[in-house]
């Protein structure tokens, strides 16, 4: 029994020895750096400081806003991201990253990284967006704090001035037609040469009022946006001679008119490149009646949102008269009293609005009942805009400028980019009668009404 039981005591004493040695073993093999993060100190027994830490941020998204913890402490950041809208968004800080896009009434979590001490720009990244107010500065400095998170509220909380947002609502309204400086869609007149129909198109960045006070470095065709109307007939020999002011190379595309290979616009591939202060001659015969538009192609996703967009017609669009569509019977005679050339954008710094104008900047259409009208929608835009008449229906009679064998009525036309639609509008009732893209937040905001909204000034005859 006691040599049993002096082997088990020695059996103890050599594990108790093992588990020294490993232990001895392990600290020796540990970097420094673990050893001081478990001591408390470095390698030389120096106290270390500790590592900053995670802030978690609070961020809501409104149309059109960011709101809440845009001051925060320096170190890691994550925010917690909620869509308090209707339509995707996301953030974006300039310099330092963009977060996912978030869905309406959706909510995501978005690491930044370690942000220094300094201001920083942040926007919403959705074409368009920023430019309808989604912008703001980040503060990030020591000592700030934080709030505990929630308040994610879509249509107001115990706060809201309901009364403001009436108020606002109203005086919006109220305060169109609002002059602006500049008018877009101008009809450029040609010069006649030798037979030969000479335009000029000056390319610039120029200030542009695109609503009363807000002046955007717009790049423009002859100063204004939408660029110079050409209107022509089929047939003729156009010259179109373009000056190049901009600080970068551009073409001109004639999007929807037949041209030679050679006169397409797509640097390199058909032309060269025109460079800042160069010019290039672009020749050719129009073959065909279109509702086309010119715009440039060299980058453009920032130059045609930009402002570097205009109308283009050759020849007349046929109106379909004397048969009976959807019920109701036309005119045999059909005499247009205006045509209306109407361009959509929604982003670069002209953002949303109707021929290079935002509400309450856009230009009233004054008729009279009876009145035939033919408009044109072109979209410029990087989105798609259904396109409501209040009251008066929109018989649709051409899409990108080929006509419909079977023409049809509709309250709402949808105009993806780069689409044109013509359609002819018969108002037969005086008022104000509201004519808008039905994507209601390209309308409305906290401010009131803003954007892609107009209206036909129907009148009785004197």
């Amino acid at each position: 029994m006691n040599k049993t039981f002096d082997k088990f005591l020695v059996l103890l004493a050599t594990m108790g020895v093992l588990i020294i040695i490993m232990t001895i073993v392990a600290m020796a093999t540990r970097s420094p750096d673990v050893v001081a993060a478990a001591s408390g100190t470095d390698a030389v027994g120096e106290p270390v400081a500790e590592a900053p830490q995670l802030t978690t941020a609070h961020i809501e998204l409104t149309e059109w806003g960011i709101e809440g913890d845009l001051t925060v402490p320096p170190g890691p950041v994550r925010f917690e991201i909620h869509n308090a809208g209707t339509i995707i968004h996301n953030i974006e800080i300039v310099g330092v990253g963009r977060s996912p896009d978030v869905a309406g009434g959706q909510s995501i979590t978005w690491d930044a990284g370690v942000l220094e001490e300094g201001t920083y720009e942040v926007d919403c990244a959705v074409s368009g967006h920023k430019e309808a107010g989604m912008r703001g500065v980040l503060t990030v400095a020591a000592g700030a704090t934080v709030s505990a998170g929630g308040g994610q509220v879509a249509h107001g909380g115990p706060d809201t001035d309901w009364a403001a947002l009436d108020h606002a609502m109203h005086e919006s309204i109220l305060a169109f037609p609002a002059e602006t400086e500049g008018l877009g869609n101008a009809l450029l007149e040609p010069e006649i040469i030798d037979g030969v129909k000479v335009f000029e198109l000056t390319t610039e960045i120029t200030p542009w009022e695109v609503e009363p006070g807000k002046f955007v470095d717009a790049w423009s065709y002859n100063g204004i946006v939408p660029g110079p109307m050409i209107k022509v007939d089929v047939g003729d020999s156009i010259r179109v001679i373009v000056h190049n002011k901009l600080p970068m190379g551009t073409d001109v595309h004639w999007h929807g008119i037949s041209t030679p290979f050679n006169m397409d616009g797509v640097a390199p591939l058909t032309q060269p490149l025109i460079e800042p202060g160069d010019t290039f001659v672009y020749e050719f015969v129009t073959q065909r009646p279109s509702i086309g538009m010119y715009h440039a192609h060299h980058h453009g996703q920032m130059q045609v949102p930009n402002g570097l967009f205009g109308v283009f017609i050759v020849g007349d669009l046929p109106i379909p008269t004397g048969i009976t569509i959807g019920g109701i019977t036309l005119p045999d005679e059909i005499e247009i009293a205006r045509e209306i050339p109407m361009v959509l954008n929604d982003a670069g710094v002209i953002g949303l609005t109707l021929n290079g104008k935002s509400f309450p900047a856009t230009e009233p259409y004054v008729v009279t009942t009876g009145d035939w009208l033919l408009v044109h929608y072109y979209n410029e835009g990087l989105q798609a805009h259904p396109m409501h008449q209040h009251q008066f229906p929109q018989l649709i009679i051409a899409k990108d400028g080929i006509p419909l064998d079977s023409p049809y009525w509709a309250d709402t036309v949808n105009v993806a980019p780069g689409e044109r639609y013509s359609v002819l509008i018969n108002p037969d009732v005086a008022g104000a009668w509201v004519w808008h893209c039905h994507i209601l937040n390209h309308v409305e905001r906290t401010e009131g009404m803003f954007g892609m909204v107009t209206a036909f000034i129907v009148q009785d005859p004197a």
